[in-house]
Parts: structure tokens; C-alpha cells; sequence
């Protein structure tokens, strides 16, 4: 959730709510739109507003706060605009990640289970093309063939409104060297994770955020995600931690 936002709990309409678009977007490739949430649940549009910015305040989506229809802009792992990584199955365009680091984790959503899923994206220093298939929440194959995750936001950064700042800071590059030429384009330190790192980093979050139905939104601690990164061998000193 944003920072500094006590812990709460979901209501059980934020619930259905939510896990109707998990299963609409796992299966159109899309977020649905208030009469197709309004069809689902039978909630009228005051309500599904109210949820929407319920699970808003939460993190589970993003929506556009000023559009009347309170348009779903992101639900992690997924976006409805255009990203840095498309997602196909079976060789067919599925939908949009929402950001470098949660297209490792899409794999592991039960919907997806057993299938094997090529993500496309590319160098965020040159645009060179990036190719990885995953299954399962594991990494079958990358062409190259270790490309980095490049993350020029700290946690400290993170949600401090939303996720759309953050999502586009978490890029894939084709190596160390890349990655510090996007830092000297974007003028920004960042750091790299391994897809390694990155799927062992995600495992929590899409064993829960994408997955529990009764799954409840914590606080976001830089210092505590931080440590976790250390922990899996990233060097964040350029965070200044």
C-alpha cells in the first residue's frame, strides 16, 4: 500500500471485487470494464467506486483517480497501457506486464499453471530486443542469455501515491554495461538483480498478492525490503544502503 497508510483489512465486496478482475484479466488478457465487474457482483456504480478506491489505498489495483469511470490502469502483475514486457501464450500477444520484475511472477498465478510463457521486452539502454520463457514461476530460457533487471527507484521511492512510478523504474537491460548507460540516460544509480534474484524476490508476493483470495494489504517498510534484497546477494549500494 502507499507508505504510511496504516494496515487495514479488505471488506468482503473489495474482495469479490477483486477477485473477479484477477480471473477476468487471467482470462481476457484485460482488465473488465464497471458493467462487466457490475454483471459479476451486481454491485451498482457508487459501490464499485468506493471498492475500486478501496483496493486502490491497498495496492491491488491503480486506477485513474480523476476519470468518472475510475478507469483500471494497473493490477499487479498486469497493466492495461503498454509496458515494457508483453506477455504471450502459445505464441499469441496475452496482455501487458506491468513492469520488468512482475513479469517474472506471472507464471505463477494458478490460472497459468503448467503453461509456458514467453515475455518480450527489451534493453532499456538501447531497445535491443529481450526474450524469456517462463513456466511455473521458473526461467526456462533468456535470449541473451542472462539479462539483468535494472531498478532505478529505491524502496524508499516506492508507492509513495501509487505503483506507476515504480513499475517504470523496474527494466530489463542486457548486461552491467547497459545498465550503466540507461543510468547515465536517465540520469539515476540504480542496481540489478539476476532473473534469479528477481524470481526468488516476487515468490512472496505471487504467492499471496496475486493469489489469496483473503490476502490483506500491509505497509510498505523500505528498510525491511532492503534487507531482503541483501539477503539475495544485490548490491544496493547505490541506494546509500
Amino acid at each position: 500500500m502507499p507508505q504510511n497508510v496504516p494496515a487495514f483489512r479488505f471488506s468482503d465486496d473489495a474482495l469479490r471485487v477483486r477477485q473477479f478482475i484477477y480471473d477476468h484479466w487471467c482470462r481476457d488478457g484485460r482488465a473488465p470494464n464497471l458493467r462487466e465487474v457490475h454483471e459479476a457482483t451486481g454491485f451498482g456504480r457508487g459501490r464499485l467506486i468506493e471498492v475500486y478506491r478501496e483496493l486502490d489505498l491497498g495496492l491491488v489495483i491503480t486506477v485513474h483517480q480523476e476519470t468518472q469511470n475510475v478507469n483500471i490502469l494497473k493490477c499487479q502483475p498486469f497493466s492495461s497501457y503498454p509496458s515494457q514486457v508483453a506477455v504471450r501464450i502459445d505464441g499469441r500477444f496475452h496482455c501487458w506486464a506491468g513492469c520488468a520484475m512482475e513479469s517474472i511472477a506471472i507464471s505463477r498465478m494458478p490460472p497459468f499453471a503448467g503453461m509456458e510463457m514467453t515475455l518480450e521486452s527489451y534493453c532499456a539502454c538501447c531497445l535491443a530486443p529481450v526474450e524469456i520463457r517462463v513456466r511455473d514461476g521458473a526461467v526456462l530460457a533468456a535470449t541473451p542469455a542472462a539479462p539483468l533487471i535494472h531498478v532505478s527507484t529505491s524502496p524508499r521511492e516506492w508507492n509513495t501515491t501509487d505503483i506507476v512510478c515504480m513499475c517504470d523504474s523496474m527494466n530489463f537491460v542486457l548486461d552491467g554495461d547497459h545498465a550503466i548507460a540507461y543510468e547515465k540516460q536517465v540520469a539515476r544509480r540504480g542496481v540489478v538483480l539476476t532473473l534469479d534474484q528477481a524470481r526468488r524476490f516476487v515468490a512472496g508476493t505471487a504467492e499471496s498478492r496475486m493469489h489469496r483470495y483473503d490476502w490483506e494489504p500491509v505497509p510498505l517498510i523500505p528498510a525491511r525490503v532492503i534487507a531482503g534484497l541483501k539477503a539475495l546477494g544485490v548490491d544496493v549500494s547505490n541506494w546509500g544502503a
